[in-house]
């Protein structure tokens, strides 16, 4: 019996369902925020009364409509619904920030399902059981909403660190540029939960995404594999998975063949693909290593200037998210539903060039060059779509240009850039640090992005849609700005390389 093509073959198995694990679990997640976002419109006249709103819905009674207001007319609706994005975002970096600490120091596989299925309960209550109930309150509204921010920045830090644990620097790049393209695929698979079922009230578009969101919190729960260690295999940086003993911890599977060992000093069986090796007892427990601290990680290189940039670029990415189909219908007079369908189009530019960069920046083997290209081309594309024209084919090309060059940037530095930071050598044998990292990085982003949101609709009210564009330019190049010292250093570096290469020659 060949037990290496044995074993390799588990392996194998295991490590294609670990990526398709973490894509479906974030899907999830953006699918329900594509939720909020795309029955905004019913919600809004759901909460002005009848003499105010000619658009009320045949579903809603009219007995009941004058007691469902919250507001005297749709603006205030609207204003109040871009305070709940606001709000969710603050609260969502804040989040972040504690949850990639925790997500270092416990159970990954606990942390992401208590995430899951705690916002899933949390958009229950939300848009499904208040209107069922005819409850309306404000102050409970935004509590909800500060609540579910809290909930779902337990995600992201933890599926990164999942991703980082199975898979080494090599070609890390291009697999988490692929894998970070499950945020739109969650915007599509939205836009279709909602729609689907809108016609029956925004209630029930609330019901679907959380029930989804739920059931897959319990997979989580009771099926992920958060290491290689759990099935007897570990990451060399060299060579890729190789066997070693089995992690004895908490973070073992719920759902395992594996017998209870009856002596400590006893060898144990592994199984691994369904085939079992004899593995050696754990070593000592003090030899593992320990999560740092927030500070120890806040100040490990290229942390700062990462998360600095990062919020500079998130602010112009989820910018894109929350006002592209508003910009394509006020601006060119396009139906709403054609602007959605158009706005696509960003995130299919995203997908692909997350992927791109990934893989060119995995063949360089550095990161910054890459950026710093993209980011450079991205002032330009930002230039050519503010004057694009009234044509949706033409527009929807530049649109993806875009996407490509935005998009593609602000997947890899929340995922394969934020693994190589807590996976760096100046951790010095400590390797619990990477969700602490990732929290880091993307709350920073967070707040970015929360406040970009309000300056958006300041600066297209007072000065016009031209204006808003200048401004995305500006946060670009300061992207650029903040990861300078990042990009000489990176490019000097590779200057040597080739230098050293030729001597050799």
């Amino acid at each position: 019996m060949n037990v290496c093509s044995l074993w390799a073959d588990g392996v194998i198995l295991v490590t294609t369902a670990i990526p398709s694990v973490e894509v479906n679990r974030y899907v999830l997640l953006h699918s329900s925020r594509k939720t909020f976002s795309n029955v905004k419109v019913s919600i809004s006249a759901q909460w002005t009364p009848t003499a105010r709103n000619s658009g009320s819905p045949a579903f809603s009674p009219s007995e009941t409509w004058e007691d469902n207001r919250l507001f005297a007319d749709a603006e205030g609706a609207t204003l109040f619904l871009g305070a709940l994005d606001t709000i969710f975002l603050f609260s969502y970096a804040v989040g972040l920030y504690i949850s990639g600490v925790i997500g270092d120091r416990l159970n990954l596989r606990y942390v992401l399902s208590f995430g899951l299925c705690g916002s899933a309960v949390v958009e229950f209550l939300f848009g499904t059981l208040t209107e069922w109930l005819n409850f309306y309150n404000i102050y409970f509204y935004c509590s909800l909403w500060v609540l579910n921010g809290l909930l779902q920045s337990a995600v992201w830090p933890c599926v990164v660190a999942v991703m980082g644990n199975w898979f080494g620097k090599s070609g890390r790049g291009f697999i988490f540029g692929l894998w970070s393209a499950c945020a739109s695929v969650g915007n599509i698979l939205g836009a279709f939960l909602a729609s689907s079922v809108l016609k029956y009230g925004y209630e029930y578009a609330f019901l679907v995404t959380s029930v989804v969101q739920f059931a897959g919190g319990v997979v989580v729960f009771f099926g992920l594999l958060t290491s290689p260690k759990e099935v007897g295999l570990s990451i060399d940086s060299e060579t890729g998975l190789i066997p070693v003993e089995v992690d004895r911890d908490s973070h073992r599977p719920l759902m395992s063949d594996e017998e209870e060992e009856g002596d400590e000093d006893d060898e144990e069986e592994v199984s691994v693909g369904g085939y079992y090796s004899i593995q050696q007892p754990p070593s000592d427990p003090k030899t593992q290593a320990k999560a740092i601290g927030f500070f120890q990680a806040f100040c490990l290189p290229g942390v700062i200037p990462y998360s600095l940039a990062y919020a500079c670029l998130k602010l112009v990415n989820y910018s894109f998210f929350f006002w592209l189909p508003f910009y394509l219908s006020s601006n060119f007079g396009w139906k709403e539903a054609e602007a959605d369908r158009l706005s696509v189009w960003y995130d299919v530019g995203g997908i692909i060039g997350g992927t791109v960069q990934g893989l060119i920046s995995d063949f360089l083997g550095k990161r910054a060059p890459v950026l710093a290209v993209s980011l450079l081309l991205a002032v330009g594309s930002l230039v050519g779509y503010s004057h694009s024209p009234n044509d949706q084919v033409k527009n929807a090309a530049i649109l993806a240009v875009t996407g490509f060059f935005i998009g593609g940037p602000s997947n890899m530095i929340s995922s394969a850039i934020s693994a190589d930071l807590g996976r760096q050598e100046a951790l010095q044998g400590s390797q619990e640090a990477l969700a602490t990292v990732t929290g880091i990085v993307d709350g920073t982003g967070s707040i970015g992005a929360a406040a970009g949101q309000y300056l958006v609709s300041l600066i297209e009210s007072k000065m016009g849609w031209m204006c808003v564009f200048y401004f995305f330019i500006i946060m670009t190049a300061g992207s650029i700005l903040f990861i300078t010292p990042l990009i000489v250093s990176e490019v000097r570096t590779m200057w040597r390389d080739r230098q050293t290469r030729t001597h050799h020659l």
